[in-house]
């Protein structure tokens, strides 16, 4: 990141010690750009995106999430609610004095992003989503047929399918040792999640030892990740999908809420997320702009895959600042 400075913190928020990456001006700054990353990933996946707002005077704010990398990860899976970790950022947003942000979403980072919308969106100025739409029938408990996410991905793709899969810890933990991060992160970056794959073949040793990295990934960058999860393991990360049916549970109170947020979503036409069963439809058929009133923009990126903010940089940092400075 040329030009820019990257600066670390460890604060104490919501009972958890957070890192924090901060780029940008703290004072006279045009606004706060909140970003979330996703799984399995890192504050870093926005480092593209940091520059690019820093540069243009956003003060921006990229933490580890609850269980990864520099910040906490309570050992509890019940640890790991959207409450919880909505609750860790607007904890975060109190300790650096920041009122509202611009949040920016990806993967998890961008559930979450949906949930905080619903629950604090005094809190959040304008949103920019990226990879997974706002979903009703997933993120919350509504009417009396009502299938738990579990429930209903087991029943769309079989047990396999990798949420599924996630709800064993001795099963998933075994899957992904901390001692083959190098090899899981380059499998997950480079081969999953993108192009209709699940990600649900068997993750053993021969698989992808050698291929070589797409242009949007260097070395360096997977030795920042791999790194961190050989360190921290993959535990904290893969508790955020065994909360999948507590979340919607929780989230009952807010059955019929719309999102009331300014919004801006992007997504890879090649992303699983974008394949979901009758996704598109709910997302170009109205049902989308029903449930966020203020959506301004789908902007479906061709041939584009699921780590869109690393693999698209340039696109997905326009896009961005595109919108937040309508603001």
């Amino acid at each position: 990141m040329e030009g820019v400075v990257i600066r670390r913190q460890t604060v104490e928020v919501n009972g958890i010690s957070m890192h924090v990456a901060e780029a940008g001006p703290e004072v006279d700054a045009k606004g706060a750009v909140l970003f979330l990353h996703g799984f399995p990933e890192l504050w870093y996946s926005w480092r593209h995106q940091m520059e690019h707002l820093a540069i243009r005077g956003y003060h921006c704010v990229a933490p580890d999430l609850r269980g990864y990398g520099g910040t906490t990860a309570p050992p509890d899976v019940a640890s790991y609610t959207s409450f919880h970790i909505v609750g860790d950022l607007v904890a975060l947003l109190n300790t650096l004095g920041i009122a509202k942000v611009f949040l920016v979403g990806h993967d998890w980072g961008a559930l979450i992003a949906w949930y905080m919308c619903m629950f604090r969106p005094e809190r959040v100025t304008a949103l920019v989503n990226t990879s997974v739409a706002f979903m009703r029938h997933i993120m919350i408990r509504t009417g009396p047929d009502f299938v738990n996410p579990i429930e209903y991905f087991n029943r769309a793709y079989g047990s396999n399918y990798y949420m599924c899969c996630f709800q064993e810890p001795a099963v998933a933990e075994k899957q992904f040792p901390p001692a083959h991060a190098k090899r899981l992160m380059r499998q997950l970056l480079c081969h999953c999640f993108s192009h209709g794959v699940f990600c649900d073949e068997e993750m053993d040793d021969n698989k992808f030892p050698t291929s070589p990295l797409p242009p949007w990934l260097t070395e360096a960058d997977i030795d920042y990740f791999v790194t961190s999860f050989e360190k921290t393991g993959f535990t904290g990360a893969i508790n955020y999908y065994r909360n999948l049916d507590k979340n919607r549970e929780l989230a009952a109170p807010w059955a019929d809420a719309k999102v009331q947020v300014p919004t801006k979503y992007i997504v890879g036409g090649g992303n699983i997320t974008y394949n979901f069963e009758g996704i598109q439809e709910y997302i170009h058929g109205g049902g989308f702009k029903e449930d966020v009133p203020l959506l301004d923009e789908v902007v479906d990126i061709p041939g584009a895959g699921h780590f869109i903010q690393q693999e698209r940089a340039q696109d997905v940092s326009d896009h961005i600042y595109d919108f937040i400075i309508k603001f």
